[in-house]
């Protein structure tokens, strides 16, 4: 059975995103993240998309990978939008009534645009890691916390740990879905019951997939045991980063016109 690419798993082709220093790409996705959060229009955020768009566009990474992250946030998109639409024995005009129940125009939009600028913020993080190899993004993460070294913190094991955690994201995603093939393969059934009975059902889920996860991180640390890993003292790499005229020009005019995006809109 193949098995399709997990959420946040790097996509190894040739793109003009890819080529990239990562910390030209980490700044960018904060100052994204930033912009977003400043947005309080719909225009704001529907330029914003097209900008995702573009973007995913020139990296050359499948739709169906890039939006596959927002499966997971999808009961959260649903509260959100219920949250803002649904009015309980609303005074005002209202667009759908049943019973005491209405969906309120205003409060649809609100909900629309919070679920937006959720949908944006996990496709657009998560190019980051569909667009930066593990070992690309490990050398970014110290590179940037190398100043911090002065005071005496693990840059380097802080770095390999946090790729390490941003790796096992999507190897876990995988694992829960074969898991849950082979258990409905076997007559289980997850979409019966109540919230009880579903949330039990995944017992059989949960524990086998914590042991394999436990497994694959004690091969991990035998691993790098036996390659003599002791942090970042003495490392040498074979591919060193270096931040180019490029990565700074689209690092600061990428930066600039994403704050004034947001402060604007």
């Amino acid at each position: 059975m193949r098995v399709p690419v997990a959420f946040g798993q790097y996509v190894p082709v040739d793109s003009p995103v890819h080529a990239l220093d990562p910390r030209t790409k980490m700044g960018l996705v904060a100052a994204f993240t930033f912009s977003l959060f400043l947005m309080h229009g719909l225009i704001g955020l529907a330029l914003a998309g097209v900008l995702v768009a573009a973007t995913v566009r020139i990296s050359h990474v499948p739709w169906r990978i890039a939006l596959r992250g927002t499966k997971a946030v999808m009961l959260i998109l649903v509260i959100t939008l219920a949250a803002h639409a649904l009015r309980w024995n609303p005074a005002t005009v209202s667009l759908v009534r049943l019973g005491p129940l209405a969906i309120d125009g205003p409060g649809l939009l609100t909900g629309i645009f919070f679920s937006a600028r959720i949908v944006l913020l996990v496709v657009g993080t998560s190019l980051l890691t569909l667009t930066t190899s593990p070992v690309a993004l490990t050398d970014g993460l110290e590179r940037l916390m190398r100043p911090l070294e002065r005071l005496h913190f693990p840059a380097s094991e802080v770095a390999m740990m946090l790729t390490i955690a941003l790796r096992f994201i999507p190897t876990t995603a995988q694992e829960a879905e074969k898991i849950l093939v082979a258990q409905t393969a076997r007559g289980a059934r997850f979409d019966e019951g109540g919230p009880i009975r579903r949330a039990k059902a995944f017992g059989p889920v949960l524990v086998p997939l914590f042991v394999n996860l436990f497994r694959r991180a004690d091969d991990l640390a035998t691993a790098m045991e036996s390659r003599c890993y002791r942090g970042g003292v003495g490392r040498t790499r074979l591919h060193e980063s270096v931040m180019r005229t490029a990565d700074w020009a689209v690092l600061c005019l990428g930066s600039i016109a994403l704050i004034a995006l947001g402060l604007v809109l």
